[in-house]
């Protein structure tokens, strides 16, 4: 239960999901108690911390800004981070999106494995909820409630024959998300592609970093890795947005056909509401984080 940093630096590059542009990343160990920071090498080292304080409201990807600074499409590197319980990181990239790669977590939980880890001299800090609270707006809501671990219940629906109605119920941990949720990949629908690169969006998307979806079926020769992707890859999007409360969270999430803008609100209501939440460690805790044991259900059904 001590915080934990890689061992190792470690790099990689790819194109960006929404910018289209090449991007090249490098992870650095940080020192403790420092937490995760991106830094801009593009524009003269500026710092982003990834933290609640600086997140950008957004529909389709999840975005920091600091001084005039941004990055955006965190989500998926922030919920590997988490996963792997890495507490300080400096991620360095010379553009403003962290690369897709294969458009799930994975790659980037392979990236971490590689650097390692090594224990800090601090003792790791959860966030434990003591009182519900819950954002709704236009049939979509998100809410967190006490818990003595992090658990996740999404459903999500779509009008389309691909996706429809799905539901998942998740227990957070390193070897549950490597299982269940970090090979599950973002998707998107090939009539709106248009629309959005004709506002700049998904000008580097395709069926190498997600599922794209056509009037009646998966575009991917490959198919689905899950059976139900689709919603595992919301959970994996929530995992990553809630990484950016800055620790680690002790509570039960239920979300709704949610998105990254709602996941924000909730966040922000967490920080407001300081009545509704604690600071605790393992060692002070009444009731100590719970770790579960990994499940076969969650394996991909294919490689």
């Amino acid at each position: 239960m001590k915080e934990k940093t890689i061992q190792e630096s470690v790099f990689c590059s790819g194109v960006g999901l929404h910018s289209g542009q090449i991007i090249h990343m490098a992870l650095h160990p940080a020192s403790k108690d420092s937490g995760i920071v991106f830094i801009r090498k593009d524009l003269g080292d500026i710092r982003i911390p990834a933290n609640s304080a600086h997140v950008i409201p957004s529909s389709l990807a999840t975005i920091l800004e600091s001084d005039g600074a941004t990055v955006q499409t965190v989500e998926h590197l922030m919920a590997a981070i988490s996963a792997m319980e890495i507490d300080n990181l400096i991620i360095e990239l010379d553009g403003a999106e962290v690369p897709a790669l294969d458009g799930s977590a994975y790659p980037f939980i392979s990236l971490l494995q590689k650097a390692g880890s090594v224990k800090q001299k601090k003792e790791r800090t959860y966030i434990e909820i003591l009182k519900p609270m819950a954002i709704s707006e236009n049939g979509k809501s998100i809410a967190v409630r006490p818990g003595s671990s992090f658990e996740v219940s999404c459903h999500i629906s779509f009008d389309h024959p691909v996706i429809s109605n799905q539901s998942y119920r998740y227990w957070h941990s390193r070897q549950s998300f490597i299982q269940e949720l970090a090979s599950a990949r973002t998707f998107g629908f090939l009539k709106d592609a248009s629309a959005l690169q004709a506002k700049g969006l998904a000008m580097g998307a395709s069926v190498d970093n997600a599922v794209v979806i056509g009037d009646d079926k998966v575009l991917n020769k490959q198919g689905l890795r899950y059976s139900d992707e689709f919603v595992r890859h919301k959970v994996l999007d929530l995992i990553g947005d809630f990484a950016l409360l800055g620790l680690p969270i002790l509570g039960q999430v239920e979300a709704h056909c949610s998105g990254h803008k709602l996941h924000a609100e909730l966040i922000q209501e967490i920080m407001q509401n300081k009545k509704a939440w604690r600071m605790v460690t393992a060692s002070c805790s009444e009731k100590p984080p719970v770790v579960f044991q990994p499940t076969l259900q969650g394996m991909p059904l294919t490689a």
